[in-house]
């Protein structure tokens, strides 16, 4: 018979055979004082035996562990087997009868090593099963934060390019109209010198004339009508030479700036000051069980949506699934679906509604500012939404606490990366991302080429791949950047312009808009291209403004003119 979970022991390698002579059943017994594992029925014989019938057969595991064999130095023929409690001495039995150890109490030295050795296993079992999964799973967090670092850093450089070209952009464009309005004033001192000299030309030319004139009288031979007898005072009335300013060229005063002030356009880079924390490890008794809990959870979870997202594909037509109205708002400007069977939704009067998937009212928040996308749910399962300048965090619990303070800027919209645990935060101008704890660690604001990527991002999505997505209503544009915040495309519609509301992505990596214009929710893949309009007028959609994909793959759809959430089939 094979040997049970709970009876094999811990330093075996396949299974125990029994040790007694020509018997090859597996073990399961141990006789202590033979030091012999038995099978069942070698035991049964073993203490049916009258030499043997007093021994103590013990399970297995239970048994006890044989000691080195060691003589005795004073007494060759004796083995060490027994220690003297008030010497602390292992001793030979005929050691104890000697007078330096008359009174004194012994103790069974294999019962010492027995319980010594299973001390020992259960501290190698903690290092096993704790400790050193525990190191490990640090050290892996260490490699992950490396690789963080890494991100940050790089998007931290490539940000300070971009302020560089930027400015250097700015630097040039000043430069060209400094010297466009040099060469103005150049062209108007060159003018006005051009008109002087043709003064004087033209001076010049009148004296000449006039000594041709007068030399011409003074060859006559003639005395009549010859004006240097007659008027000669008037042929010699020389007009004065005309008078010209000089011209005061323009001065050029050099820009008073040193490093320090050029530091100061190109921003600087600092270290936050806040306390390190200290990174979590769980308690012992805990760790192993959670972490078999969560990892067979986590494989699970894996594995399913891998096997669905194996067979999913886009259906040949949407179908819609049902229809609930959500009390207490105006109007469905966002939506977010939570992991404990709730909606959170919210319209622009500042009513922030949770509800069960029938409509039923959980929970009401009235907020002090309204938004877009301005609610999220955690990995944890918390939501997370803006109010003002403020992000708060609710518990399942309905525990509400302050989050993230972000500043003098009002959030525009905001996303939790069930990748990574990250916040995505629009505002704007820029996007900027907080790790789990609240902490900032990123912005992005331009491409490549120094352009500003956003204006005004009221909606913001990631996809499967870690892009982030987002919907820009003032400049009428999808805007897409991979998690290092490099850009790689943007949506301006079909044909005709754009007016993106509502975004989210589903488990294909489809990116799922909606067109206020057009009254439309388009649908692209995730390189940004175009595949169809998803619902369309046809189906009843006047107004749509919010979108998110459900645990079942469903398309679950607001509009800005009603509070009725629809949802509909669109995967197969």
């Amino acid at each position: 018979m094979a040997l049970s979970d709970s009876q094999i022991p811990p330093d075996a390698q396949h299974y125990l055979v029994c040790g007694i002579e020509d018997c090859e059943r597996n073990c399961q017994f141990y006789c202590n004082p033979c030091h012999q594992p038995m099978c069942e029925e070698c035991k049964d014989k073993h203490q049916k035996c009258p030499k043997t019938k007093n021994h103590e057969v013990v399970p297995y595991r239970q048994r006890k562990r044989q000691i080195p064999v060691v003589k005795c130095s004073d007494h060759p023929t004796k083995d060490i087997d027994i220690l003297c409690d008030e010497c602390n001495v292992p001793l030979c039995s005929k050691c104890s009868t000697m007078p330096v150890h008359k009174g004194h109490s012994f103790t069974d030295l294999e019962t010492i090593y027995t319980e010594k050795s299973a001390a020992c296993r259960a501290e190698i079992q903690k290092v096993q099963t704790y400790f050193m999964p525990t190191a490990n799973d640090l050290q892996k967090e260490i490699k992950m934060d490396a690789t963080e670092i890494k991100a940050i850093m790089d998007s931290i450089r490539s940000s300070m390019r971009d302020e560089a070209k930027s400015l250097k952009k700015l630097v040039d464009e000043v430069t060209s109209d400094n010297i466009e309005q040099v060469n103005k004033m150049e062209d108007s001192l060159k003018e006005m010198l051009q008109s002087h000299d043709k003064t004087y030309q033209d001076y010049i030319s009148y004296l000449e004339d006039l000594v041709k004139q007068v030399q011409g009288y003074l060859s006559s031979t003639q005395l009549q009508n010859n004006l240097i007898i007659f008027s000669l005072s008037e042929l010699l009335k020389i007009r004065p030479i005309p008078e010209t300013t000089k011209p005061v060229p323009p001065v050029f005063t050099a820009g008073q700036y040193c490093k320090e002030d050029v530091a100061k356009l190109l921003g600087t880079v600092t270290v936050p000051d806040t306390k390190p924390e200290n990174r979590k490890i769980k308690p012992m008794e805990t760790a192993v069980h959670t972490q078999l809990k969560l990892t067979r959870k986590q494989k699970k979870h894996d594995k399913e949506k891998s096997d669905v997202k194996q067979t999913l594909s886009l259906s040949s037509h949407v179908t819609k699934v049902r229809e609930f109205t959500v009390p207490g708002v105006d109007h469905v400007y966002h939506v977010s679906l939570c992991k404990s069977g709730r909606l959170s939704v919210s319209d622009m009067n500042g009513n922030l509604i949770q509800t069960d998937l029938q409509g039923n009212q959980l929970q009401k928040i009235q907020l002090t500012s309204c938004g877009f996308g301005s609610h999220t749910v955690t990995q944890d399962g918390d939501l997370i939404y803006t109010d003002n300048k403020v992000i708060n965090r609710i518990t399942l619990d309905n525990t509400i606490t302050e989050f993230i303070k972000t500043g003098g800027e009002i959030p525009l919209s905001i996303h939790s990366s069930q990748i990574n645990g990250d916040i995505l935060v629009g505002r704007d101008g820029k996007v900027t991302r907080y790790n789990k704890t609240g902490k900032e660690i990123q912005n992005i604001q331009r491409d490549n080429k120094g352009q500003e990527l956003y204006d005004y991002p009221i909606y913001i999505t990631e996809n499967i791949n870690g892009d982030i997505c987002t919907s820009d209503s003032i400049k009428e544009v999808v805007v897409v950047v991979n998690k290092s915040g490099q850009h790689r495309f943007s949506y301006t519609g079909q044909g005709s312009k754009i007016h993106p509301w509502g975004v989210c992505t589903d488990l294909l990596g489809h990116i799922l808009v909606c067109d206020s214009y057009s009254h439309t929710v388009h649908l692209l893949d995730q390189d940004g291209q175009f595949l169809c309009q998803l619902l369309t007028e046809q189906q009843g959609i006047t107004c749509p403004c919010s979108v998110c994909v459900d645990d079942e793959n469903n398309l679950i759809m607001g509009q800005s003119n009603t509070n009725i959430l629809t949802v509909y089939k669109y995967l197969q």
